[in-house]
């Protein structure tokens, strides 16, 4: 009883595309279907229907193998609120994607998808963006600008230089995964990004090398992985991150923090980062200018916590401990079969709430 209750709360229609004519589409579009699910057909395309699509909310082309998705076609889904294409290859997504000014959630994931249509912009009610497992190498300009109401921003398994500018823009993200890239550096201006939880910065092996000083004014920041790049220093002011409950940083060759006060774990750095920048070690201009900000921010208070709150954090915060090694590249050739798309990669599972 209820299976039948779920089936009838969400309606799922799968009709047979191997047909994939105007006849199809035509019973679509009379039978007024709200989820369309047309995944795992093995469809190497489809038709350009001259039809009122607009009844359907979401649409699920995923494990197929589409080589591009119809310009008109996608104009029509006017109502459309999740687009899953995800294990295809596609190599492009339409420009008519701007058309889609309803839509919350894309998965493109799993294609091979060089760059993002500008049009991409005008989706200004998506939330979730999936791009990962493409061939990006680099985002639209201004995409923090126009994507005001994204919260999760995941492009990992790609080919990134670099972050654009505007995605410290993003005030209501709360995820942005970019590992597995090529990144060399992060924007300078992250203290607009006020509710951002989890950032994901690891496996850039090589490129990577320095984080910004403005990482200690995110004010919502709960999970940092920094692993596997070639970070020397920690910026100070991550000690003043009160929200901060796991840090990873394995596989880099840090000095700053030591060794020794890594081992202790992460109420331990914090507090060694805290102290350093109370001393003032580095330049007392870029110094004074940032412990400003962080007064301004409430993320500072001048002092390193003391005891009586060891106790209490070691309940709640996790620490990765480091260990600086050479690795085989979960990225190289011998490993490239093992994050196929179809056998690692799962939108349902991935980031799950």
């Amino acid at each position: 009883m209820m299976y039948e209750q779920q089936q009838i709360q969400q309606p799922m229609v799968k009709m047979d595309m191997r047909k994939n004519n105007e006849r199809t589409w035509k019973g679509i579009e009379e039978k007024k279907v709200e989820i369309l699910d047309l995944s795992g057909m093995s469809l190497e395309s489809l038709p350009s229907p001259s039809l009122n699509l607009a009844t359907i909310c979401k649409l699920d082309l995923s494990n197929n193998n589409l080589q591009n998705i119809p310009e008109s076609l996608t104009a029509r889904l006017l109502n459309l609120m999740v687009l899953d294409v995800h294990s295809n290859q596609l190599r492009s997504l339409p420009n008519s994607i701007g058309c889609l000014s309803k839509l919350k959630v894309l998965n493109v994931s799993g294609n091979l998808i060089e760059y993002l249509p500008k049009t991409i912009e005008n989706c200004r009610a998506l939330e979730e963006l999936n791009a990962n497992f493409n061939k990006l190498s680099q985002l639209p300009d201004t995409i923090g600008f126009e994507l005001i109401n994204l919260k999760k921003l995941s492009v990992n398994s790609n080919k990134l230089l670099f972050l654009p500018r505007s995605t410290s823009h993003l005030t209501t993200l709360r995820v942005l995964d970019a590992r597995l890239n090529c990144l060399s550096s992060l924007p300078q201006d992250l203290e607009n990004l006020i509710n951002l939880e989890i950032l994901n910065v690891s496996q850039n092996f090589q490129y990577l090398d320095s984080l910004p000083y403005s990482i200690g004014l995110l004010l919502s920041l709960v999970e940092l992985d920094i692993s596997y790049n070639k970070i020397k220093s920690l910026p100070d002011s991550i000690g003043c991150l009160k929200k901060l409950r796991k840090l990873s940083v394995e596989g880099n060759p840090l000095a700053s923090p030591p060794p020794l006060v890594v081992e202790q774990g992460l109420h331990a750095v914090k507090e060694y980062l805290c102290q350093k920048m109370n001393a003032g070690h580095e330049s007392p201009t870029k110094k004074k200018s940032w412990v400003g900000k962080l007064v301004k921010y409430g993320t500072f208070n001048g002092h390193a916590n003391r005891s009586g709150v060891r106790e209490r954090d070691q309940e709640h915060e996790a620490f990765i401990m480091p260990e600086y090694r050479t690795i085989d590249g979960l990225a190289s050739p011998r490993y490239l079969g093992m994050f196929s798309p179809r056998r690692l990669f799962s939108p349902r599972t991935y980031f799950s709430n």
